[in-house]
């Protein structure tokens, strides 16, 4: 009874943040401390500060004399920065060719960041959040598009979405930061090339926050089982933004708000259209203690508890393929 009177003043008011920071963000945080316990929580603090140190030591990455570069596209902030450059610098090492990053800045993005950014990749070209909020009010204006403005306010994963696409063309490959390349991504350099159809990653499971019957019901068509956003390829100008808009608001007022639904309103989104997905096996979503240790597959995605592996193995194998 308290959170739904917590959701339905939060609604009236239009402070979709006040249900976070008074019930998601602590119970989050206590959850976590109950599932790891402080000495794990130290442990992994201690080797992601060690990570954000080592992004510092990078070095420019090689530039290759045959192609055009490919752009990967990333929303990125203080707390990320150097996730992103491990990610890119990853794919570099593995793919050797020429990519350049375009970041997306998620408000927090400060010019210290965007420096060592651009030192270690000089082609990079940063979208900066005075930028993305001229386009947002111009093409996605608060009184046309109120749901979406006020989730893309108060739940920053729909700026993956929002902020990437809106006023853009052609097709992107967006990726998350805290994700590492190990072999040679054939099945995204191939995409890359030319891509044709809505790509994405395969999930443990399905992670959307939304009933299967709601989603289909928006969709009008079937929905990719266990989609995951760590990789997403979408065309820009393919977006109907009145659609998601309707969608947004359908799913809220029926189903309430959830950490998943910059993901489920995606599924919702490449239903029933050609999708490529990459190979489950390669592109590892959550991969276990022993694969980061000795990794195996492609790519990690590294969510909920691998995020200790990511940190205190994932990234120093970066450093040594040098």
């Amino acid at each position: 009874m308290i959170l739904k009177s917590l959701r339905k003043t939060g609604k009236a008011l239009g402070f979709g943040v006040i249900l976070y920071r008074l019930y998601h963000l602590p119970k989050g945080f206590l959850d976590k401390c109950f599932r790891k316990g402080p000495i794990n929580m130290m442990i992994d603090d201690r080797a992601r500060i060690k990570m954000e140190a080592a992004a510092y030591k990078l070095e420019p990455v090689q530039e290759y004399t045959t192609g055009k570069p490919l752009e990967i596209h990333f929303l990125t902030g203080k707390k990320f920065w150097y996730q992103t450059c491990f990610c890119a610098y990853s794919m570099v090492q593995q793919a050797k060719v020429n990519i350049r990053p375009v970041v997306y800045d998620d408000g927090t993005l400060e010019q210290k960041y965007i420096w060592e950014i651009k030192r270690i990749f000089p082609d990079t070209k940063v979208v900066s959040i005075k930028e993305i909020e001229e386009r947002l009010d111009k093409f996605l204006p608060v009184s046309k598009f109120p749901y979406l403005r006020e989730r893309r306010a108060n739940y920053p994963n729909m700026r993956k979405l929002i902020d990437i696409h809106i006023a853009s063309s052609g097709w992107k490959l967006v990726l998350d930061s805290d994700m590492l390349f190990f072999h040679h991504p054939t099945f995204l350099l191939n995409w890359l090339e030319s891509p044709q159809e809505f790509c994405y990653m395969i999930d443990v499971e399905n992670s959307y926050g939304y009933s299967q019957a709601l989603m289909t019901s928006l969709a009008q068509a079937e929905i990719p089982q266990r989609l995951n956003v760590g990789i997403c390829g979408l065309k820009s100008d393919d977006i109907d933004w009145e659609q998601l808009e309707s969608w947004c608001k359908q799913m809220i007022e029926k189903e309430g708000t959830h950490y998943y639904q910059e993901q489920a309103i995606t599924a919702i989104l490449m239903a029933g259209k050609p999708c490529a997905f990459a190979p489950e096996k390669e592109y590892i979503v959550m991969p276990q203690r022993e694969e980061v240790i000795n990794p195996q597959g492609v790519l990690h995605h590294y969510v909920a508890d691998s995020k200790s592996w990511y940190f205190r193995y994932g990234w120093k194998h970066i450093l040594h393929n040098k």
